[in-house]
């Protein structure tokens, strides 16, 4: 009776590892190009460019920042059986030399985002926030396409279809938007993190922010009072505050300006389930909507 048992839990072992074998083989052998990003946006535009022919993975998971993440053993071994690494570039991922040193000679292609894009440089800094340009992020969404379309000629013309359709999408979001701001009266706002300086740039405004380029930075009430004076003298009436600021110094600015807070979205990290086209037109429509209504 003990053998006919051990031979039955033997044969149940035998049968979920065939199945287990054969799951595996079905993911290798899917066809689709693997595909490892470093972050959030990332993700959404390789999805939107590859649509069926990829897997596409976050390495930074969504709900933590790229800046504070440390890639560790595990995720190394995950990079070695990607197609492709695609990383953001300009310092954001300042793990990304280990990231080189640790994969070694596997087959995987490393692709820098931002490559081609035209920087900018806060106090010498390199600003690393290309993606909250709708305009970079059109020249973001080709470097990732022209990736795919290498390791994957076959299928070149399907990225470039969906690349067209994705870019027209940005475009349009962007349009939309010149001819709205253009002629805005005021153009200050002030946020908790100074990672808007790209899509200030695509539009003409100035951010004022609590917080440097990487939301580093300790107020003094030096510094608070210095942002309360430049509120009440640009009639300022809303601070945009991302999920990870200083919620405390916020409060203290809106109380003592008079302005109330409002939520923007960096899309670093995957908040309230929304996409990178959807995030973008909650942050413009929110900032429009605060600079227009100040008389």
């Amino acid at each position: 009776m003990r053998k006919k048992s051990l031979i039955f839990v033997m044969l149940i072992f035998s049968i979920v590892a065939l199945f287990s074998g054969c799951s595996n083989k079905k993911q290798v052998s899917d066809g689709k190009i693997n595909v490892m990003v470093s972050f959030n946006p990332l993700k959404d535009f390789t999805e939107a460019i590859g649509g069926e022919k990829v897997n596409v993975e976050s390495l930074v998971p969504g709900t933590s920042e790229p800046h504070d993440f440390e890639p560790k053993t595990k995720d190394f071994a995950k990079l070695t059986e990607a197609d492709i690494f695609i990383y953001s570039g300009l310092g954001l991922e300042d793990w990304i030399e280990d990231v080189k040193n640790n994969i070694g000679d596997s087959k995987v292609k490393l692709v820098e985002a931002t490559e081609g894009i035209n920087v900018l440089k806060t106090d010498g800094a390199t600003d690393p926030h290309a993606w909250l340009s709708l305009v970079d992020a059109q020249k973001i969404c080709e470097n990732i396409k022209n990736s795919l379309q290498d390791k994957d000629p076959k299928n070149k013309e399907y990225y470039e279809t969906r690349y067209k359709e994705y870019k027209n999408s940005l475009q349009k979001l962007y349009d939309d938007n010149t001819k709205r701001f253009k002629d805005l009266k005021n153009r200050d706002f002030i946020t908790s993190h100074e990672a808007f300086g790209y899509l200030c740039r695509d539009f003409n405004l100035q951010q004022r922010s609590l917080e440097n380029l990487f939301g580093e930075g300790e107020n003094t009430p030096q510094k608070l009072a210095e942002i309360v004076t430049y509120a009440k003298a640009n009639k300022i009436n809303t601070i945009f505050m991302e999920n990870s600021g200083s919620e405390k110094d916020a409060e203290t600015i809106s109380r003592e300006s008079g302005s109330k807070i409002q939520k923007i979205y960096t899309l670093e990290t995957r908040e309230d389930n929304l996409n990178y086209l959807d995030a973008m037109k909650e942050n413009l429509d929110r900032i429009y909507n605060s600079l227009s209504s100040i008389n």
